[in-house]
């Protein structure tokens, strides 16, 4: 292009903008005409200005009003512009978006318009831009006259309040070219059908969001086939079902950017949409559009550049769907899907990317090394993946940027939620626009590299990993910086202030799960004002914290464990009106809690500390009231119930609580835990505790409860769990068993429960993994029943009165046959990040221990301490899953079963006290994991076969049995000799052999030795020599005679015995 080509270009722009500025005075400084602002002075009269915003609609000259633009040449009002200049946060929310300024929505408020629309404003002829967008226009429909303007090209209604029917009339405004009518408050605007559409023969725009169109068909797509100059369309949210039905002839030659996201086809793509060229722009998310396998047609379209496919299609291949040519595209995000493979190479091929979402998919392997290539990437996610590996020490590719640094645009990085290892690259450091760092949830190692040039990072996420060392001093120049969290990991140090003394904008900080030293004056006071602070385990080591009285805006404050003793001050509990929740358990605070508690928090936990003094009644309702392991003493407030009629987890277990269960626990119908275990409450339980319709978890044991317990109980249909151990409770248990079927544990012992056991199907109590009745006083036998428990892993039945055989049946016993290899950690009721964490104290190893974060593998069987009798059952040896089984103090009869070594993952076997009889079964050795074994007293006999597993047992284990012989007792077993002889050998006749020989061996060294030195010596001094062997003469003839009488005797005693 030469010179002169230029200059044109350029007085040609020229003139275009005096042109428009000329216009722009022309239309300031005309007068309008008088009938436009009669119509705008009527139309002011109808609305409702709250910030006075028409302030200036004064005067003659309606042209010069704020949102008043006039046409130059005539003075006709040709705009009324009156959108609110402060919208709210609204729409779609991005992941991983930045903090925005939660000032907007007031205002919002502030600016918002309201009140009627009055007809007058038809009067303006000339109209062709009219914008309302964002007002207050609540509970009134669009008004039907707005057709009356036939030069109307803008109108934008969206998001201004307007409700009900959108009047079919707008499709008689043929020269319209945008129209808006958003609505983000969901479908309070709705459409019959779209038939008028299809008048609007200028449209260009057409954003429909958030309107109800549930009920216009699956033409829908033919009828906007017929406006020929159509760019976009938005229809985000606007309930549409059903299939996407295909144009005779596609005529979106236009189109350029289609939103159908967020809506519920449930149906097949459609394929003619991957195959408009024109496309510029789709977004497809969520909306139940079945693609299959992934369209790469996608890939080759020419002027793609914005593709969202979140939740679309069933599975993919990432080295196919990154290898195409996508040439312009700037924006991909194909989160939610299934796409698995390795990331290939050629990802760093689409240099156009400024956001890429892969978020929650299967990508395995590494990361590429390649994605240095993006030089313009702003926006990465990969969360949610199974990536491996090490984040890519150096990056490939860089030299192709225009800067020096990877990633020069980098503005968000998100890697969290993966299996990463390794230590966090020093390229990270050098990202300088980076304003979200989150890789929280992998397994990266090592210290946190020099972070110092983030000038603009609002966001760092560490937490999860298993990063050491301490925080780099670098941190405290991140003044931009808005939430940090490196919580749960090895961090050591010490935080000082000046840790702190730049970040003035923190308002979220997680520390907790490292082992943190806060070394703060007790003057200090932070330049930040936090809404989340989480210093839980972190070691403060001093009374209550004097800087958190400068912390009035914070909203959650969690600082368990973290060595903070003394009197709560009364500071803290004035401030504590704005928070919504406080966590100080397992510290030693001390004092008694003010009454009433004037809190606003929604989660209290202030457990396992040292409170005195009497229950507080909370001012205000709370979800979460833990003040279970204090000192807490006396009643239990009669009120209390009312004020947490809306709690949720409400727990006072280990205090020193006396006097009755009030009433008024059961206004808690939307408690899900309800806990009062270890205290010295007395009386009955309230039979209107079974309102309590939500209850999961119902924990009363270790109390002094006592009376028949109340078949109100039964109501509970959601009861989880049901601790009522260690009570004195009387009476049968058949009145208040039944329909729990979601009940895993019920636990009745020790206690003073009568009569038989009820016959316990599946059908009542399918899920039932524990049922204690231990230590009570039923009778009878042993119902058969109790096989068809299917999820029954733990069945304690021991100390009570039962009799008769344990049923054949107990071989379907099908949790116990299954050997228990997943851990899952049992807990209910979960609120706010609070639960029930499920315990029980079983018999293990002759010691009661209490197992919760392994309980769910444990399978135990324990009928000690009955009358039970008859012979063991074969088909207990068939529950290979069991761990613990206890038949001790009844009076079973028979041998030992060969089979019971099938019980491989037995820990404790205990059948001591009954009549067993025969030998020890020689299979038992075999049973590797076993820990404890008890068969004393009982009529057992024969040698005990003392090799494997038994060798790790003493004599304890097999006393009271006068038939066994062998190691470990002390009772040599009877053998019969080649001769026909018998004779009781000593348990360590298999070695004395081998010791022998050895002895004799030495003797006959040390003999030679003798007899060789003094025969040298005396060969020397011949005269010594005849007194010598004379005396050796003598000393041999001695030996042999003492020798020959011993062995007499022994022949003699042996003849004995036999």
């Amino acid at each position: 292009m030469d010179i002169f080509s230029v200059l044109k270009v350029v007085l040609t722009f020229i003139c275009l903008i005096v042109r428009e500025f000329a216009c722009n005075v022309n239309a300031q400084m005309m007068d309008c005409l008088e009938s436009d602002r009669e119509a705008l002075v009527d139309f002011r009269k109808g609305l409702i200005d709250p910030g006075n915003r028409l302030s200036t609609w004064q005067g003659t000259n309606c042209c010069q009003w704020q949102g008043i633009i006039c046409d130059g040449r005539t003075g006709a009002v040709i705009t009324v512009d009156l959108h609110n200049p402060h919208p709210p946060n609204v729409g779609k929310v991005l992941q991983d978006s930045i903090p925005s300024d939660s000032s907007a929505g007031d205002r919002y408020g502030f600016w918002n318009l309201s009140g009627k629309l009055r007809p007058s404003l038809t009067a303006l002829k000339s109209l062709r831009h009219l914008d309302l967008s964002f007002n207050s226009f609540i509970g009134i429909p669009i008004p039907s006259f707005f057709d009356s303007w036939e030069n109307l090209q803008y109108l934008n209604l969206s998001n201004a309040g307007f409700s009900g029917v959108i009047p079919p009339n707008l499709g008689n405004l043929t020269s319209l070219q945008y129209l808006d009518v958003t609505d983000y408050d969901l479908h309070v605007l709705s459409a019959e059908n779209l038939d008028w559409v299809t008048g609007l023969v200028s449209l260009k725009y057409l954003a429909m969001s958030g309107v109800n169109l549930s009920v216009v068909g699956s033409n829908w797509a033919g009828q906007l086939n017929k406006l020929p100059h159509l760019t976009e369309l938005h229809l985000y949210s606007c309930l549409l079902s059903g299939s996407i039905a295909s144009p005779i002839s596609v005529n979106f030659t236009s189109l350029a950017v289609v939103d159908l996201s967020f809506n519920s086809f449930n149906s097949r793509f459609p394929a003619w949409l991957a195959n408009i060229s024109s496309l510029v722009s789709l977004d497809v998310s969520f909306s139940s559009l079945n693609v299959g396998r992934f369209p790469h047609a996608f890939s080759e379209l020419p002027n793609l550049r914005f593709l969202k496919l979140v939740d679309t299609f069933n599975k993919a291949r990432c080295s196919k769907i990154f290898t195409g040519s996508w040439k312009k595209i700037e924006v991909l995000d194909l989160s939610f899907n299934r796409l698995y493979g390795k990331l290939p190479a050629s990802l760093g091929n689409m240099t156009s990317l400024t956001y890429l979402s892969l978020y929650w998919n299967d990508i395995q392997g590494r990361i590429p090394s390649s994605i240095g290539k993006l030089c313009n990437l702003k926006y990465l996610s990969l969360r949610f993946n199974n990536l491996k590996g090490k984040i890519p020490e150096f990056l490939g590719g860089t030299v192709n940027c225009t800067s020096e640094t990877p990633f020069p645009s980098l503005e968000v990085l998100v890697l969290s939620s993966n299996q990463l290892v390794g230590q966090l690259p020093n390229w990270l450091g050098s990202l300088k626009n980076l304003a979200v760092l989150d890789l929280e949830y992998n397994s990266l190692q090592g210290p946190i590299p020099p972070l110092g040039n983030l000038k603009k990072l609002v966001v760092l996420k560490l937490a999860e990993n298993e990063l050491n060392g301490t925080l780099p001093d670098s941190l405290q120049y991140l003044s931009e910086l808005y939430e940090l969290d490196v919580s749960n990991n090895h961090f050591t140090g010490i935080f000082s202030e000046a840790h702190f003394s730049k970040l003035s904008k923190l308002k979220t900080l997680y520390l907790s799960g490292n082992s943190f030293i806060l070394n703060v004056t007790s003057f200090w006071v932070p330049p930040f004002q936090l809404e989340s602070l989480y210093i839980s385990s972190c070691c403060l080591n001093s009374s209550f914290p004097v800087w958190l009285k400068s912390q009035s805006d914070i909203i959650y404050l969690h600082f368990s464990n973290a060595s903070v003793s003394g009197i709560v001050p009364d500071w803290f509990w004035d401030m504590s009106a704005n928070l919504k929740d406080l966590n100080a358990s397992f510290n030693q605070l001390q004092g008694r809690l003010p009454n009433p508690l004037k809190l606003s928090a929604d989660v209290l936990d202030l457990s396992s500390n040292l409170f005195e003094g009497h229950i507080p009644l909370p001012s205000v309702p709370i979800s979460v009231l833990d003040l279970s392991n204090n000192q807490l003493s006396g009643p239990i407030p009669n009120r209390l119930g009312e004020v947490l009629a809306t709690t949720r987890f409400f727990s006072l277990s280990g205090n020193q609580l006396t006097g009755v269960i009030p009433i008024s626990l059961g206004d808690m119908m939307s408690a899900q835990v309800i806990d009062l275990s270890r205290n010295n409450l007395t009386g009955s339980i309230p039979s209107n505790l079974g309102n309590c319709s939500s209850l999961k978890v119902l924990d009363l044991q270790h109390n002094n409860l006592s009376g028949e317990i109340p078949g109100s109980l039964s109501q509970l249909n959601m009861l989880q769990t049901l601790h009522l151990s260690n009570n004195k409770f009387s009476g049968e248990i058949l009145s208040f068993l039944h329909n729990w079927s979601s009940l895993e544990t019920l636990d009745l012992g020790y206690n003073r429960l009568t009569g038989n056991i009820p016959p316990l199907t599946g059908n009542v109590l399918p899920n039932l993994r524990i049922l204690s009745l231990r230590s009570n006083t039923l009778s009878g036998e042993i119902p058969s029943e109790l096989s068809n428990l299917s999820s029954l892993q733990i069945l304690d039945l021991a100390e009570n009165a039962l009799n008769g055989t344990i049923p054949a049946s107990f071989i379907n016993l099908k949790a116990m046959a299954q050997v228990q290899r997943v851990n899952h950690y049992l807990f209910f009721g979960m609120s706010a990040r609070h639960y029930y964490e499920e315990s029980f104290t079983a018999n293990l190893k002759n010691q009661f221990q209490t197992f919760t974060k392994t309980l769910s593998i444990l399978t135990s069987l324990d009928l000690s301490g009955n009358n039970l009798d008859g012979k063991i059952p074969e088909g207990l040896m068939k529950l290979a899953g069991l761990m613990v089984l206890n038949l001790s103090g009844n009076n079973f009869t028979g041998q030992i079963p060969e089979s019971v070594s099938e019980l491989k993952q037995l820990l404790s076997l205990d059948l001591s006290s009954n009549k067993l009889s025969g030998p020890i079964p020689p299979s038992i050795s075999s049973l590797s994991f076993l820990g404890y074994l008890n068969l004393s007293n009982n009529n057992l006999s024969g040698e005990i076969p003392y090799k494997g597993q038994i060798t790790t047992f003493d004599a304890p284990s097999f006393a009271g049995n006068p038939a066994l012989c062998g190691a470990p007792l002390d009772v040599n077993c009877i053998v019969t000799n080649s001769d026909n002889k018998t004779r009781r050998p000593n348990k360590n006749d298999g070695n004395n052999g081998f010791i022998d020989k050895w002895f004799y061996l030495s003797i006959g060294l040390g003999f030679a030795a003798g007899i060789l030195v003094p025969f040298l010596v005396l060969a020397i001094r011949g005269s010594w020599s005849h007194a010598y062997f004379l005396l050796v003469d003598k000393t041999v003839e001695k030996i042999l005679y003492l020798a020959g009488k011993d062995a007499m005797h022994c022949r003699n005693h042996r003849r004995f015995r036999v």
